[in-house]
């Protein structure tokens, strides 16, 4: 379908949401490799579980003040005072479990960014530093294999289908629709 900019875009883009159509023209699927934006996007995308995209979303920048802009050690750091700050803060998704998943997956981050140099080493060495084409499945082997380790290493929110949005939303996996104008500079 052609919007009324002319363009036609994957279908999940909701075309009354301005913000929702810059995140899909401007930063869905576009390789992320720098350590901040990969946290926040994981620790989003945890937050996204058994809601829409478009509420997290719409929610981002509440986020980056609620999460001291995703530094990961400020995270990690989080006391039961801080948490509870959180729990009561309107601007975010006040789930209990999801912030106690963001501050232990804080810390976590940072043992992965220790032992390979950077989140970015870890997360692109499972496909190569390549990204690849994948359209509609909504887990792989790759978001198994991924989401096995990152639990293993004490992640929690980090199911398959989450890592697969994950993927996606970084990059790893390219998945614009057939279509849609950013189709064509699929890698």
């Amino acid at each position: 379908m052609t919007w009324s900019d002319g363009k036609c875009r994957c279908r999940w883009a909701n075309p009354g949401n301005p913000q929702y159509i810059r995140y899909h023209d401007e930063e869905w699927g576009v390789p992320v490799h720098d350590d901040r934006r990969l946290f926040e996007m994981l620790i989003l995308e945890g937050f996204q579980a058994g809601l829409s995209w478009e509420c997290v979303l719409n929610k981002q920048e509440a986020f980056r003040r609620a999460f001291d802009d995703f530094d990961w050690d400020k995270v990690a750091a989080y006391d039961e005072a801080r948490q509870a700050a959180l729990y009561a803060d309107p601007g975010i998704i006040r789930n209990r479990r999801k912030i106690a998943a963001a501050v232990g997956n804080a810390a976590a981050f940072a043992a992965i960014r220790q032992e390979f140099g950077s989140f970015d080493s870890y997360l692109w060495q499972w496909t190569g530093g390549k990204t690849l084409v994948e359209r509609g499945p909504t887990t792989s082997p790759l978001s198994d294999a991924i989401s096995k380790d990152l639990k293993k290493r004490g992640m929690k929110f980090v199911g398959s289908t989450i890592i697969y949005a994950y993927l996606q939303a970084v990059g790893v996996l390219y998945a614009h629709e057939p279509g849609c104008f950013l189709e064509k500079k699929c890698p």
